[in-house]
């Protein structure tokens, strides 16, 4: 059987994403997201957050960067790697989510952004608007 690495979540941003450029010219957007999780003590039930470091290269990352603010709610769809590497002698490592699709979600700045991104086919929806003060076409004299 195959292995597999698959991460799906839905949070919203600790802080600013943060863009910068690798030595070769690619783009790396990084952030970190909040998940809560609900839990019952006693009975009382509590939240707990978890956090989870994400990472979005490419395109995609430049794209998204300027939506991607403290308190965005975000859902991610990708996969865990892990980052090693010696510091003063130790060993140490790093578990981050590489997005291979990322949504805008409601609430938090922007919230009527609501764009999707994926992979190597990012575009932008407009996002619908619905207001009352337009002519809709239909006449107040309902006939039935």
């Amino acid at each position: 059987m195959a292995d597999l690495n698959h991460v799906t979540l839905i949070g919203r941003l600790t802080r600013d994403a943060e863009l910068k450029y690798t030595s070769g010219g690619q783009a790396v957007c990084k952030f970190s997201i909040a998940v809560n999780r609900r839990k019952k003590n006693g009975d009382q039930w509590e939240d707990e957050a978890n956090f989870f470091d994400i990472v979005v290269w490419g395109r995609q990352g430049e794209s998204l960067h300027p939506y991607l603010v403290k308190g965005k709610m975000v859902g991610v769809d990708g996969e865990l790697r892990q980052d090693r590497w010696q510091q003063d002698g130790q060993n140490r490592s790093k578990v981050e989510i590489v997005t291979n699709y990322l949504q805008l979600l409601g609430g938090g700045p922007s919230a009527g952004d609501r764009q999707n991104y994926q992979n190597n086919n990012s575009s932008m929806q407009e996002p619908h608007s619905y207001s009352s003060s337009k002519d809709d076409g239909f006449t107040d004299d309902i006939p039935f």
